[in-house]
Order: C-alpha cells, then sequence, then structure tokens
C-alpha cells in the first residue's frame, strides 16, 4: 500500500510540475528549459522591437567587440536567441526599415531613396501608399489583430511621412532629426503607462550610434587614447565631410590613430545607448512586462569607419554596413542560444506574425518574401540564400548575395564590377576572388540575377545611371536623412 502512496504523490508531483510549467509559460513566468524546446506560438502577447540605428554587429559584446559597451544588450542576448549572422537586405536606413515593415526587399516596397523623383524643381518625397499602395505593413496587420500600435522614433530616415506610420496609432519622431533613444524612451514609457493592460506592438528607435547624432553635453572620450593629438573632435561636420569626401575621391586616407579614434568614438555612443537602453528595461520590467512581450532588438545597418577606406553607410554592401545584430527573446525565456544560421532582416515581420500566431491574410502571406525563423528557433537548420541592395542617392546600384556556406558576391549594376569573398575565410572581405573563382562568381551572378527577376526586377531591362538623389538637403545636408 506505501508503494501505491508513493505512486501517486510521484505522479502528482509530475502533473503539477507540468501545470506550473504551462502556467509560467502562459503567464510570463521564468522558463530556465532549453530555448529551443519552447512553445513557438505566443498569441496576445506583447510585442518590442528595438532598432539601435547604424549599429554595426563587431561593436556589440556578445559578437565579439572586446571592449565592455554593450552589456545591457549583451545580457538581454544571454536570454534571447542571439543571430551571430544576420544581414540586412540595405545598407542604409529608408530602404532597411522599411523592409521590417514590410516583408519584402527594397526594389518592392521602391522607397530606395528618399525621394520619388528628384528632378528640380521637381521633387517628391517617396512615400510608401503612393509608390507601393498594395503592400500591408506589419504595424496594420498587427492593429487588425487588436493590438495598440505606437512607435517612437528619432526622426530622420524612419520620420512620419516616408509611411512607417501606417497602422500606428501613435507615431512619434522627436524634433531633433537625428534624436537619440533617450527622448524616444522617455515618450515610450508615458504611453506604455497608460497602455500596459493592453496587448501592443512598439516600435522603439534611436539614432544613438549614427554619424549625425552626437551625447547631449558632448563627449567625454572614455575610449580615446590618452596621447590622440585632436586632429579630430568626432564632430557631425567632420563625419560628414570624411563621408563625402569618401564619395567623391572613392577612398580617403587617414592615420591609424585616426581609425582608433574614430572607433573609440562609436564605442562610446555605442555605451551610451546601451545605458539608457538598461534604464528602459528596467521601468518596462518593473511594469511586469518583460515576460509578457516578444523582444526584438537589432538594427538597419551597420556603418563604415575605415574597413574599405571611407565612412558611413548606404555607398557599399560590405560587411561593416549589412551585418547587424539581431536578439529574439521569447516570452519568458531565461536561457540564451548562439545562433550560427545566416538570416535576413526581410524575416522579421514574417517571424513575428508566426510567433504571435496572428490572423494574416491570404494577400499579406503572399506579399512576404521572408520566412519565419520560428523553425529556426526550434533548431531546424535554416540553409537560404540571403540578398542585399542599395540604390544611395543614386551615386551607385548594388545587390549582393551572401550563400549558406558563406559565399558572397557582390555586382555593381553602373559598371559590372563584380566582386566574390568567402565570409567564413576572410569575414573583413580583402580577398576579392572573382578573378580566381570565375566559375562560382558567374554561378551566384546568376543566382543573384534570377532572384531579383523572380520578383519582378529584370536586372538587364533598364540602364543605370548615375544620378543625384541627396538624402540631405544641399547645401546644409545635415538637415535631412
Amino acid at each position: 500500500m506505501r508503494t501505491h502512496w508513493l505512486w501517486a504523490l510521484a505522479a502528482l508531483a509530475v502533473i503539477g510540475a507540468a501545470v506550473l510549467w504551462w502556467w509560467a509559460v502562459r503567464f510570463g513566468g521564468n522558463d530556465d528549459r532549453d530555448p529551443s524546446t519552447l512553445p513557438m506560438k505566443y498569441a496576445g502577447y506583447n510585442v518590442l522591437f528595438v532598432s539601435f540605428d547604424a549599429l554595426q554587429a563587431k561593436h556589440v559584446g556578445s559578437l565579439g567587440n572586446p571592449r565592455n559597451v554593450t552589456p545591457t544588450l549583451d545580457k538581454l542576448a544571454g536570454q534571447a536567441f542571439n543571430f551571430r549572422r544576420c544581414y540586412s537586405v540595405a545598407s542604409w536606413t529608408v530602404p532597411a526599415s522599411m523592409s521590417w515593415f514590410t516583408g519584402v526587399f527594397p526594389s518592392e516596397h521602391r522607397l530606395t531613396n528618399k525621394f520619388a523623383v528628384y528632378k528640380p524643381p521637381n521633387v517628391r518625397i517617396a512615400n510608401l501608399k503612393e509608390v507601393s499602395p498594395d503592400l500591408t505593413t506589419l504595424a496594420e496587420v498587427m492593429k487588425r489583430n487588436g493590438y495598440a500600435t505606437a512607435g517612437f522614433t528619432g526622426n530622420a530616415g524612419v520620420s512620419g511621412g516616408f509611411g512607417y506610420e501606417q497602422g500606428f496609432d501613435v507615431y512619434y519622431h522627436e524634433p531633433e532629426k537625428f534624436g537619440g533613444l533617450t527622448d524616444s524612451i522617455s515618450q515610450a514609457l508615458q504611453w506604455l503607462k497608460k497602455n500596459r493592460d493592453k496587448k501592443f506592438f512598439v516600435f522603439l528607435h534611436g539614432y544613438d550610434c549614427h554619424g549625425q547624432h552626437s551625447p547631449a553635453g558632448g563627449y567625454d572620450y572614455r575610449f580615446v587614447d590618452k596621447s590622440y593629438d585632436r586632429r579630430y573632435t568626432g564632430s557631425e561636420q567632420e563625419q560628414e565631410q570624411l563621408r563625402e569626401e569618401g564619395l567623391n575621391k572613392g577612398q580617403l586616407t587617414l592615420r591609424d590613430e585616426d581609425v582608433r579614434f574614430w572607433r573609440a568614438i562609436y564605442d562610446e555612443k555605442i555605451q551610451r545607448a546601451d545605458q539608457a537602453f538598461a534604464r528602459f528595461m528596467s521601468e518596462f520590467t518593473q511594469l511586469g512586462l518583460a515576460d509578457k512581450t516578444l523582444i526584438v532588438v537589432t538594427s538597419d545597418h551597420g556603418t563604415e569607419f575605415y574597413e574599405h577606406r571611407r565612412f558611413d553607410h548606404g555607398f557599399t554592401l560590405y560587411s561593416e554596413q549589412l551585418h547587424v545584430p539581431l536578439i529574439v527573446r521569447l516570452p519568458g525565456q531565461q536561457r540564451g542560444k548562439l545562433m550560427a544560421d545566416r538570416v535576413s532582416s526581410v524575416d522579421l515581420m514574417p517571424t513575428i506574425l508566426d510567433l504571435l500566431d496572428v490572423n494574416v491574410p491570404a494577400t499579406v502571406q503572399n506579399q512576404l518574401q521572408g520566412k519565419s525563423l520560428a523553425p529556426t528557433l526550434r533548431g531546424e537548420g535554416t540553409a537560404r540564400d540571403v540578398f542585399a541592395e542599395t540604390d544611395y542617392r543614386e551615386y551607385t546600384y548594388k545587390r549582393a548575395v551572401i550563400t549558406p556556406d558563406g559565399w558572397k558576391l557582390i555586382y555593381t549594376l553602373e559598371n559590372k564590377r563584380r566582386e566574390l569573398y568567402h565570409l567564413d575565410a576572410d569575414p573583413a572581405e580583402q580577398r576579392d576572388l572573382a578573378e580566381a573563382e570565375k566559375g562560382r562568381a558567374d554561378a551566384l551572378e546568376q543566382k543573384l540575377f534570377a532572384h531579383f527577376k523572380a520578383i519582378g526586377h529584370d536586372l538587364t531591362a533598364r540602364r543605370w545611371e548615375v544620378g543625384l538623389n541627396p538624402v540631405y538637403t544641399f547645401p546644409t545636408k545635415k538637415n535631412e536623412k
């Protein structure tokens, strides 16, 4: 009889543990299991989508930066799925960010430059409703599924007017053109306190890491060599001048100490952004929202600091401009997992919709070009080609493909130049193998052109004429992006 009681008690313990686990997962408790075994459906949970604009992946601690500049992001990554090889579909803000919210490539949503038309006096800002009226945004899908939707941004390339605001109940952009997270966070927290009892989709964004943003109160030069002669100060004007000089001349000539200075300045800005995000996450958690929310943190693109002898971003498709962090934390997740698969920023919209298990109209399902990463989170291998493009300022027209095994072809349409790199052996893309591996380059070129033809863009059907489609309002330049 005693044995039967023991078996009964053991059975109750197992049932009790199962009930506790279900309660924890369903209502936001902590779960320390292998994250691949977590449920991949979170109907009714919130979404927090965070963009650290212009954050290069290799400057994040959990992705290899030896400086401790991102402790908040690193801690979050340690409790989330941390993608080592996420690539943006474009190397600058306007096209890259719109792909998040439409699930299609820039060639399809057609916000490839700030201006839809730039032939003075005929000048017209690009707007999604005008250039791609049939596309539905992520926020619109969320709103139709009963979510309260709000965006809090740093203005400039994600300001209202391009079409990002479609589907948002509230879409705030800071008065400053390249505003940082501090103001965005303040506005977001005010909104969250009023809407914490609703299911919500929140987009939080700041330009803290961007070349056209400087810290309030100036730099303290915390990472700059004490012996540096201050040839540069790190100002927005200096960064702008270096960008334009690199574009005009094709490359810059800087001293090693200058390059170290600019990368140190960049790390200071990243650290300040991380500290601001720490304050946000603290209050977000105190509101009881952290374990009721799917959290996605990423960047629209990286930026260059002389890796290929130029500054800024948009004008190439090298990894310093495309490789971005991607952190996906499921509600209640406590253990992290480093993900090695190569994935694309175009995958984020289908991933969010899949994880939330919301109703997605057939028209939107047919619209999406990315693939849900939920199977990848479950441990199923992802072996897909990753594509990227830029028509930056009509200064250049480039397309790229990255294969699952790390081969990368960059094709420049205006001059038909090909570059081929093996990212696993040459992550800095310094050894162009296009001539040495001509057969491979040919095969990847065919694959690249076939991809764009499949989405309705025959790259051979037009002339790629270099022109002027500014991201800044000349001659002041600094005013807009």
